[in-house]
């Protein structure tokens, strides 16, 4: 008899001597998806990639064969689909021949209708009509900074020493790709780029992207763009202008951090994630996802709440040990700690771009 999936993982870790606590403390696996794969019990997950990384993780810390538990996963969910009711049937009658003419009459009928309903619908249909293409929304920069978001062709006028300059988004791919008075250059996630607007070698202006959806520009992004003191950063700082396009500093600096936020994962490039919140009493909690869709509910004990974002997500607690919070990532969880009982807590879990160039998964309290 072939093993099934659950008592192979079962039999493989029983065999080493290993408890749940032991396998979730060396795969940062939780117990809970740990006990599920083992029950064959998929509910358990937010989906089907969190299913196959957590058994591709599991399966190789045991040493077993990760593409043969993965095709016994597959088929346990081909073994799930419902038989079609024909193959059911041993003998399946004959469609009576009577009756399959008078269908085919009648789909012949409502062809012929339906081809005169479209030609005499036709005529009274505007001609070409199509949706209506977005107007390019135009801001200003009226104090010292601004943040709003950006979607391809806006734009936004920087009024500086009696001029007035033109800063706008061309377009949205893996990174942003901006339009200034010094030519064209991209950006990506909590990037910042200081740029001299008027040639004097003085950087005037700070841009950074503090929200991206790669390739998709429908979303657009969400930038901010801050004066900069004059005085603070000049032509003469070494290492700070690029001596071969002197209007864009030579390195964009990264996103300020404070020190004691603690890094939950590093990683090249920045991807989606998941944040599970699981109620233990009573409370209130609010969350908003890539800076957007806010939502606030009042929790009971044993409630749980998936939340999914691209680039961080911000989350506001009335007591911070009601919640418990594991960050689902890269096939991993993560246990966050959000902080002290009785504690009323704000913090953004979200990508940040280090100097170099690596990206690092952060929380970051708001006190």
């Amino acid at each position: 008899m072939v093993e099934s999936l659950g008592d192979k993982l079962r039999s493989t870790r029983e065999s080493k001597g290993y408890d749940y606590s032991h396998v979730g403390r060396e795969t940062n696996i939780a117990v809970r998806y740990i006990q599920a794969l083992e029950n064959e019990d998929f509910s358990q997950f937010p989906g089907e990639p969190y299913i196959l990384g957590f058994l591709r993780n599991y399966g190789d810390y045991l040493g077993l064969d990760v593409n043969e538990l993965v095709n016994l996963y597959r088929t346990i969910r081909i073994q799930e689909q419902p038989v079609p009711v024909e193959q059911l049937l041993k003998s399946p009658k004959r469609f009576p021949k009577i009756l399959l003419a008078v269908l085919i009459c009648v789909v012949l009928a409502g062809g012929i209708a339906g081809g005169v309903w479209y030609f005499l619908s036709r005529k009274a249909a505007p001609p070409n009509a199509e949706p209506a293409a977005r107007i390019p929304v135009q801001y200003t920069l009226e104090s010292d900074s601004l943040e709003r978001r950006f979607y391809v062709n806006d734009s936004v006028l920087i009024p500086f020493n009696n001029d007035t300059f033109v800063i706008s988004l061309v377009d949205i791919t893996d990174s942003v790709r901006i339009n200034s008075p010094v030519g064209d250059f991209p950006l990506e996630l909590s990037e910042v780029r200081d740029v001299d607007l008027n040639g004097d070698g003085i950087l005037e202006l700070s841009i950074t992207i503090s929200d991206l959806t790669k390739n998709n520009p429908s979303m657009g992004s969400l930038i901010r763009f801050d004066l900069l003191n004059p005085e603070s950063v000049s032509a003469s700082d070494p290492g700070v202008i690029d001596p071969v396009n002197p209007g864009i500093a030579g390195s964009a600096a990264p996103a300020s951090v404070p020190a004691n936020s603690p890094v939950l994962v590093s990683s090249p490039t920045a991807y989606p994630f998941t944040l599970q919140a699981a109620f233990g009493s009573f409370c209130m909690f609010r969350w908003e996802s890539d800076q957007q869709n806010r939502e606030e509910r009042y929790f009971r004990r044993n409630e749980v709440q998936n939340i999914q974002a691209q680039n961080g997500i911000r989350v506001w607690a009335s007591n911070a040990n009601a919640v418990s919070l594991q960050l689902i990532a890269g096939g991993r969880t993560i246990d966050v700690n959000l902080g002290t009982p009785g504690e009323v807590v704000v913090a953004d879990i979200k990508w940040i771009r280090n100097a170099d160039g690596r990206f690092t998964l952060n929380l970051v309290r708001l006190d």
